[in-house]
């Protein structure tokens, strides 16, 4: 029989699996549980292979609740939504007041706040906590970002120090984020860069290898270059692993027979949706998930290719003679300041979401916790959390001193990739997006005024001037009615 554990995990997918292994090995006893019960037997049985780790198995609730010390902690991985619902009415039913339920999840932030209400009418605590890191995080230290209950944080906070991602000068990647939905939030919204960042870097790849006919193998020399510098980053170390695999099914590399239709879960689209409701422009995370529709449109691509073939197209491509060590550093500047852009935009939208809910999250210690474990692990949030330590109230990461300077001596670079991608009829549409973001960032004054007196003209919807206070309203139509006579 087992002792008390120190803590529970309900829900034993791979995800699941691997966090409890990293708990167990930290050194703290774990109960498992999973409504099919060969994933329990599995779990048990991986423990014993990967080091005689101290995790327990239990085939009903029941037995799994009781097996845990006062006051009871469970952290659940099941599939957000009404699963976790499911999984909360089982365990609760054996729960006491003072125990606490953490959803490890990708949870809609909202249904996290509504189930801490109604977990606190029951005496439970709860907690939404975000994992990145995938499998791999999962088991050898994620970023944790947990909201909620502060006390039932203080509950694991030893564990959840130990079983974070370390990093050497800044410690355990996991900070109490803020109350209620916050953790999920942060969480969604570093999907939503990530969104960004695999785009960004996908139309680094589209124009080294369809303008500047890069191989696979060049391609995996630039990548892993590119990884040693500025970009060194999780995602730009997997982009170099990716194109120096070769097809196991065949003849070639791996990437090549990849169909070109991504996937998507759905942190990305409530990303921009936020962004929306809050009125934060966030174009770099749109264009990824525009991009990630367009992919999914693969037939309808295959037709318009016939459709559009007398277009000439392939020879604008062909047409084009680039330097090609000239072209990869120009890339490699462009793909740096887009990601600048795409990283302000999350920030902001994080900042914009806490004022609203009074969550004072703290925008540096976020760069800090994502700089090791999570999949948007990359050396240059360092230099984030520094911008934000210079200045907590910084306005936009792009006005930072350091981040301007660094977007001031690549925006050549950026432009000529830009349109170098535009003259050759390859879409690059972060990386455009990207630069018009900072293009209309940094102007005194945008066209916005035509809009604004367009409104006032066909609604009446007033505009102000710069030259006085006050609204004002014209009566446009009048007026270029009597100038036509």
């Amino acid at each position: 029989m087992a002792p008390p554990t120190r803590i529970g995990l309900a829900g034993l997918a791979v995800m699941g699996q691997n966090l409890a292994l990293n708990i167990a090995e930290k050194g703290f006893p774990i109960s498992v549980y999973n409504r099919t019960t060969s994933k329990v037997d599995e779990t048990v049985e991986r423990a014993k292979q990967e080091g005689d780790l101290p995790v327990y198995g239990f085939h009903d609730p029941e037995s799994f609740i009781q097996s845990i010390q006062k006051p009871r902690v469970v952290i659940m991985l099941v599939k957000a939504g009404s699963p976790v619902d499911q999984t909360i009415k089982t365990l609760s039913a054996y729960m006491e007041k003072g125990d606490c339920i953490i959803d490890g999840g990708n949870e809609w932030y909202e249904n996290t706040e509504r189930r801490e209400k109604e977990m606190s009418g029951l005496g439970l605590l709860y907690l939404g906590m975000g994992v990145s890191g995938g499998e791999e995080g999962a088991r050898n230290g994620p970023s944790l970002m947990p909201g909620g209950s502060f006390e039932s944080y203080k509950y694991i906070e030893d564990i959840l120090l130990k079983v974070a991602a370390q990093v050497p000068d800044s410690g355990p990647c996991v900070t109490y984020i803020g109350k209620g939905g916050s953790g999920n939030f942060v969480k969604m919204v570093h999907n939503g860069i990530e969104y960004g960042d695999m785009q960004l870097i996908s139309e680094a790849y589209d124009v080294l290898k369809s303008v500047g006919k890069l191989s696979n193998e060049e391609l995996h020399s630039v990548f892993s270059e590119w990884n040693k510098g500025e970009l060194l980053s999780f995602l730009i170390e997997i982009t170099a692993d990716i194109f120096g695999i070769k097809d196991d099914k065949g003849d070639g590399y791996l990437v090549d027979k990849v169909l070109d239709k991504t996937g998507m879960k759905g942190t990305g689209k409530w990303t921009v949706q936020q962004a929306a409701d809050l009125s934060v422009a966030a174009p770099t995370i749109a264009a990824s998930l525009d991009s990630r529709f367009l992919s999914g449109l693969k037939e309808e691509r295959v037709e318009a290719a016939k459709v559009f073939k007398s277009g000439g197209f392939d020879d604008i491509l062909n047409d084009q003679v680039v330097d090609k060590a000239k072209l990869i550093d120009d890339v490699r500047q462009a793909l740096y300041a887009s990601k600048i852009c795409s990283y302000a935009q999350g920030m902001n939208l994080i900042r914009a979401k806490s004022i609203e809910k009074g969550w004072d999250l703290k925008l540096g210690e976020l760069a800090r916790i994502w700089k090791g474990g999570c999949i948007i692990r990359a050396i240059f949030l360092d230099r984030i959390k520094k911008a934000y330590d210079r200045n907590p109230e910084l306005a936009n990461l792009l006005v930072d001193p350091e981040f301007a300077k660094e977007i001031i001596d690549r925006q050549s670079a950026w432009r000529r990739v830009v349109c170098l991608a535009i003259n050759s009829g390859i879409s690059t549409p972060g990386m455009s997006t990207s630069l018009a973001y900072f293009d209309t960032y940094r102007r005194e004054r945008v066209p916005a005024n035509l809009v604004q007196a367009q409104r006032d003209y066909f609604g009446a919807h007033t505009y102000e001037r710069v030259d006085m206070d006050g609204s004002f309203h014209t009566e446009w139509f009048k007026i270029a009615k009597k100038l036509k006579n």
